[in-house]
């Protein structure tokens, strides 16, 4: 079985099954994606010396690039074309970059917390945002 028909196989199980499968999938992707995000933004701060609000949107990028990639192919299965999308995946990706921007910046400069610490909360938080977007809108299946 191919990682295309496995994810198209998901779909024709229980609804709930499907999702913590499709979830289980994400996580996965998303850990691949966080090393990208996390090895930019400490790369920045500790080599580049950028200050860690920037670097973290900038290695949200990074991870948003492979995240794409992976989430079309293995964890969403989808047949949409890449120019419908792309941009659907870039406003939801987008409006996650708002929302890490704003958490890390509440997080490091309001409370006071480490960089890494406030990141670790941000992503968990920006997580849930980008699977329900990605999942209900960029790669839903086309009716």
């Amino acid at each position: 079985m191919t990682d295309r028909t496995i994810g198209l196989a998901a779909r024709s199980r229980h609804p709930l099954v499907a999702l913590a499968g499709q979830f289980t999938a994400y996580l996965g992707v998303g850990l691949v994606a966080m090393v990208a995000h996390y090895g930019t933004l400490v790369a920045l701060v500790e080599v580049g010396r950028l200050d860690p609000v920037a670097a973290s949107v900038i290695g949200y990028a990074c991870g948003g690039v492979v995240s794409y990639t992976l989430n079309r192919r293995h964890t969403f299965a989808s047949d949409r074309p890449h120019a419908q999308a792309v941009w659907r995946f870039a406003l939801v990706a987008g409006l996650g970059l708002v929302l890490t921007g704003l958490l890390m910046a509440l997080l490091t400069r309001g409370l006071g917390l480490p960089y890494l610490a406030a990141q670790v909360l941000t992503t968990g938080i920006v997580l849930f945002w980008n699977f329900s977007g990605n999942r209900i809108w960029t790669f839903a299946v086309r009716r």
